[in-house]
């Protein structure tokens, strides 16, 4: 399965660390996205942000939506599934199976997606999402909030 990691706090008065961090996951800014494999590499480095960032599974038709509305390459340009399968060398439904399944890496050809803020926004960026806040692991709920941004 693969984790979509959106985050949602700035970056003043963050640890050195945990910009280094967010950093390397590629989340630079508020509303930035990125779509990540679910391995104990990454799981730590979601762990150590866990404060600023907010997280769960994507499922295969928010991840389309994600790539085809807010997809940018690495050297410029928008995607369209005709590009994204000629330079991948797969067909647009392989490439979505094979990034859920951590086959295929969308970071190595796609910049982070920059996302809208969410239509009817947050409750809270300072609290879990369990009391309610945006912060921490939402789980599936992150189609939902992902579907509010793009």
């Amino acid at each position: 399965m693969a984790w979509a990691v959106v985050r949602v706090r700035g970056s003043v008065g963050v640890k050195g660390d945990i910009e280094e961090t967010m950093r390397r996951l590629k989340l630079t800014r508020v509303n930035h996205a990125v779509v990540i494999p679910e391995t104990p590499v990454y799981e730590g480095m979601v762990k150590k942000a866990k404060d600023y960032i907010t997280w769960g599974e994507i499922d295969k038709e928010t991840l389309a939506e994600l790539i085809l509305r807010r997809g940018e390459f690495i050297g410029g340009g928008r995607v369209s599934k005709e590009e994204l399968e000629k330079r991948t060398g797969m067909k647009f439904d392989e490439l979505l199976d094979r990034v859920l399944s951590n086959q295929f890496h969308l970071h190595k050809i796609l910049k982070p997606f920059r996302l809208h803020p969410p239509r009817k926004g947050y409750r809270s960026i300072k609290q879990p999402f369990k009391v309610g806040g945006a912060l921490g692991y939402r789980g599936a709920k992150i189609n939902e909030l992902l579907r509010r941004m793009i």
